[in-house]
């Protein structure tokens, strides 16, 4: 099963009411949902599939642990429902959250990223999707380079967010 991540901008509204319904969670990720919030539906998302666990390694030098907001990916905001860890997880973080990620993202630069990226210590570490040491990557894409570039539309996107005053979902699954 691939484990793919999307962040989604929220409401106030729409936050509160995911934790309060979680059963309404895929229908919201499907756009089937706004809580009657009519705000909510001019929302920001941002998938950054594959990528999620290579990008927490980057920011954090960890793979499940590191020091908030960096560690945003896998840990922190509040949990949407009770799912199984194999199956993924959902979390919101509220907008004063939100606004501080984006600062610590802003402060974070390329080349610190460019750095802490070793193919050999992230296959150790077993970094999702597991595939860093191949010699041959898949679709002639670079590995770094590729986390590289989500790491900058997540820049962008947590500074929209954070911008507009909204909370965040935090959904891998």
């Amino acid at each position: 099963m691939e484990m793919l991540c999307t962040l989604r901008s929220t409401t106030e509204t729409q936050r509160q009411a995911l934790q309060k319904a979680p059963e309404s969670l895929e229908p919201f990720l499907e756009d089937e949902e706004d809580f009657g919030d009519a705000k909510g539906a001019a929302f920001l998302e941002l998938d950054i599939g594959e990528a999620w666990h290579g990008l927490q390694y980057l920011l954090t030098g960890t793979a499940w642990e590191g020091t908030p907001p960096l560690d945003f990916l896998v840990r922190g905001g509040e949990d949407v429902g009770d799912i199984p860890s194999d199956e993924g997880t959902a979390r919101v973080f509220d907008a004063p959250s939100v606004k501080a990620l984006a600062e610590a993202l802003k402060k974070t630069s390329v080349d610190d990223l460019r750095q802490r990226f070793d193919p050999a210590r992230l296959q150790a570490e077993d970094i999702y999707p597991g595939t860093w040491d191949e010699e041959e990557p898949a679709e002639d894409v670079d590995p770094l380079e590729e986390l590289l570039s989500y790491f900058v539309e997540l820049q962008k996107f947590t500074a929209a967010v954070a911008k507009r005053g909204l909370a965040m979902l935090v959904h891998i699954g």
